[in-house]
């Protein structure tokens, strides 16, 4: 019984990571030429009934600030996402409208460098864990130009119908 509920669960994967899996180098700064900073494919599964549309946030969990020992890095922020997609292809952040179709609705925020779109981690060490987070959204939202984690995480507050993770290392 438990094994049913779990594949009736919201999920999200990623073809190329496994849970707690480590993440390729070709979706960091540490890849090389056309094989660097690639977003990575997602998909997702059993997006719970009544869902509008979902948001996607990616954070090194591990970030190290001298301020605060560990306070999380932005690497890619999606809003908007339409609840008929069921996933997102490797190296799609920044061609939104290229790829069109329901992909032409989503909205890319500003990561910690200050930048839309995907942005892998050139960590100073290795062994930091990444966290994708997919929230499930009971509306969709009305967003300004320049998204930000911070703003769509207090945009989403009281609409999360349901939320799906992966964890990835670095």
């Amino acid at each position: 019984m438990a094994s049913e509920q779990a594949q009736d669960q919201f999920r999200l994967v990623s073809p190329s990571i496994s849970h707690e899996g480590k993440l390729p180098r070709k979706y960091t700064d540490e890849g090389q030429g056309a094989k660097k900073n690639l977003s990575p494919p997602l998909e997702w599964y059993n997006v719970p009934d009544g869902t509008q549309s979902m948001a996607l946030v990616v954070e090194d969990i591990d970030a190290p600030d001298p301020s605060d020992p560990v306070k999380p890095w932005t690497c890619w922020v999606v809003a908007n996402i339409p609840p008929t997609l069921k996933g997102l292809p490797e190296g799609f952040s920044g061609k939104e409208e290229e790829v069109g179709g329901d992909y032409a609705c989503l909205k890319e925020g500003h990561n910690d460098y200050k930048v839309p779109g995907w942005r892998g981690p050139k960590l100073p060490s290795h062994g930091h864990r990444f966290q994708f987070r997919l929230f499930a959204l009971d509306e969709q939202l009305k967003l300004g130009n320049k998204v930000t984690k911070e703003k769509l995480l207090e945009d989403i507050e009281g609409h999360v119908i349901g939320e799906a993770q992966v964890t990835t290392m670095f």
